[in-house]
């Protein structure tokens, strides 16, 4: 899994990277049981400090997103929160909310809005199932 911070943002590092594997563990790029980076190597490769990444893995456990084995590292949950419709919803909710706020900034009418995010969607659906029969 390849991580994207933004240093930039405003929102904590810890909180990014929870948002990141939940979104991952939701959406199913991410499976239960698979491993998540070790905690030193990852904070390496992202330059933040291994309590900012112990931060997020413990934030994630709380949720019941990851478990922790001794000895052999973190993994997807089978059990827990994260495949949960709700849980999904308000990952997507969280990210449109910023779309909603450009678009009114940008003076976007509401129906031009919905339309675009219909055809996003449409596109992003063609192009998924283009990939998965391997015509891409």
């Amino acid at each position: 899994m390849q991580f994207q911070l933004n240093f930039k943002s405003g929102k904590p590092v810890y909180l990014q990277l929870v948002d990141q594997v939940k979104a991952a563990a939701a959406s199913g790029a991410m499976r239960a049981g698979e491993s998540l980076p070790s905690i030193r190597p990852l904070a390496e490769s992202l330059r933040v400090n291994r309590n900012t990444v112990a931060k997020a893995y413990g934030e994630l456990e709380n949720q019941r997103v990851i478990e922790t084995v001794a000895g052999k590292g973190c993994f997807i949950s089978a059990t827990g929160s994260p495949f949960k419709k709700d849980v999904r919803l308000k990952l997507v909710a969280e990210e449109m909310d910023g779309a909603v706020v450009q678009a009114h900034h940008l003076q976007i009418a509401k129906d031009d809005f919905l339309k675009l995010a219909e055809d996003r969607f449409d596109a992003f659906q063609h192009k998924r199932i283009r990939a998965e029969s391997g015509h891409l």
